[in-house]
Order: C-alpha cells, then structure tokens, then sequence
C-alpha cells in the first residue's frame, strides 16, 4: 500500500503501482489523470461508465492507489485540485463549465457539514459558545458570509458577541480574556492576520473554535476544537454556502441550550425595533 500524503498527486500515486496495474486499471489511471476532475465530483458510476468497466474496479483501483474506497480517494483528490487552483485565475485559466461538477460538489460540502456536526462534535463546538462571557468572531475574506450568519444569529440570542474587522484587531483583541471564546474561521488561502489575531487571543487564555478545511490548517494547532468542512470552488471563487450552512447550525443549537435567556433577549429587541419603529 502506498504512503499517502495530503500533498500526493495523482500522478505520483498511479507511478507508484503502475507495473501491478491490470490493463481495466491501466484505462482508470489514463482517465483520471487526463480528467481528474471526473474522479473529484463524479460518482463511481459516473467513472466506470466513462471508462466502460464496473463499479467493483473502480473501488479496487481506489484500494491499490493505498485508498479504503472510492470516497477516500475522491476526497484527497479534491484536497489536491483545491490546492493546486487556490487562486482564482488559475481555476479560470484551467476550468470549462463544469455546471454539473459544481453541483455535486455543493451538494457534498453540505453533506460534509452535517458530518463535522455528527455525533458528540456538535455539542462540543457549541458549549464554548453558550458558556462564554464574550464571543469573538474573526475569518478570513472568503468566510465572511459565514462569519456574519453566525454573528447576527448569536447576537439576537446572547449578549457581548463581537464580529471583528481586521483592520481594528489590534485595539479589539486587547478586550479579550480568560473566559471568552474565539469562533475563527477561514480556509485556503489562510490569511497570516487571522492566524496572528487567533495567536494573540489564545495568549489571552481565549478558547479557541475553529472552522477550517485541513487538519493541516494553521488555525489547527491553536484550536481547542475545531471543525472540517469541504470548501468548493464556484466558478472562480470559493464556495460559501457550506460555512453559512455551519454557522447556521451553531447559532440554532445555542439557541436551543440557551432556550429561556434567548427568548427573552428575543423579545427585549422585538420590542425595541417595534418602539422605533424599525420595519415598515
């Protein structure tokens, strides 16, 4: 079995066993290195009907490539399509329409929310953000989306949560402290202020909620927990949908462990809108 590393090509994977490869393999290993996209965000089905083999050969490439199955194999190589086009114009550069992959890739971020939050992992991302004296939320520019559903979720339903801009960190950060919590979010390319701005706050004994999309993310080492979720590429863009889709799931369970405090803060500000008149 090969050494597979999050930063192993494709390429580098087939040369490894291209001597113990059938000749069905050998047609897999031409069209997923010509089309790696096919792999990334078809199906098995999809594959082995572009190859015109079967399924069960498609898994048993996927095992000689080191891989437990197909879905191992297509999410390392989507990690590696993701770094390669990290920037915008190389995806414009090295991508037609691909209106179908998209989809399917949308649809197995969403999927991969719903994996992060499964089991014990959301009510531990959550208990930080119930139980902190002040919320700060921090990310990265491609993030912000999320960064804004969860500050004005959370701010209808607790008191002191701050969305921190990153040209004020410097004098905002300085407020934090032992018994806050720090929702950083952000993903490839990391931005080094966020990074920098997360240091400073665990300095302050701040705990640490990540949202990222590698182990390997620098927000990582410095998370008390932390969260993995698939980031798709849209075009020549980043995806926000599944980051909206998490902070929308967090700011729904705090609500939910904060039950009676959030409908009573709910009503103060239904209150407040409603004396200034804040709707037509």
């Amino acid at each position: 079995m090969n050494s597979v590393t999050p930063f192993t090509s494709t390429q580098d994977l087939v040369a490894a066993v291209v001597g113990d490869l059938t000749p069905t393999e050998r047609r897999i290993a031409e069209a997923v290195v010509a089309e790696p996209t096919l792999l990334a965000f078809g199906s098995v089905s999809d594959l082995a009907g572009r190859v015109g083999t079967s399924r069960p050969s498609i898994v048993r490439f996927a095992t000689k490539l080191g891989f437990k199955g197909y879905t191992q194999l297509q999410q390392h190589v989507r990690g590696n399509l993701s770094r390669r086009l990290s920037r915008p114009s190389d995806r414009i550069r090295s991508d037609s329409d691909q209106g179908v992959s998209v989809r399917a890739a949308i649809e197995a971020s969403l999927a991969s929310v719903f994996e992060a939050l499964d089991g014990d992992r959301l009510a531990r991302l959550v208990s930080p953000l119930v139980n902190a004296r002040s919320i700060w939320i921090l990310s990265g520019e491609p993030s912000l989306a999320g960064a804004a559903a969860l500050h004005s979720g959370l701010a209808m339903v607790r008191p002191s949560v701050r969305l921190l801009e990153e040209h004020s960190y410097g004098t905002d950060v300085s407020d934090a402290q032992h018994g806050d919590t720090a929702v950083v979010i952000d993903f490839m390319r990391y931005r080094r202020q966020v990074v920098a701005a997360t240091r400073i706050l665990q300095d302050a004994g701040v705990t640490i909620v990540a949202i990222t999309d590698s182990p390997l993310s620098p927000l990582v080492e410095l998370a008390d927990v932390w969260s993995q979720i698939n980031i798709p590429a849209v075009g020549p863009f980043d995806s926000s949908i599944p980051v909206v889709a998490l902070c929308e799931l967090l700011v729904a369970q705090v609500t939910k462990e904060l039950r009676e405090d959030a409908t009573n803060r709910i009503d103060r500000i239904e209150a407040l809108w409603e004396r200034s008149e804040a709707f037509l």
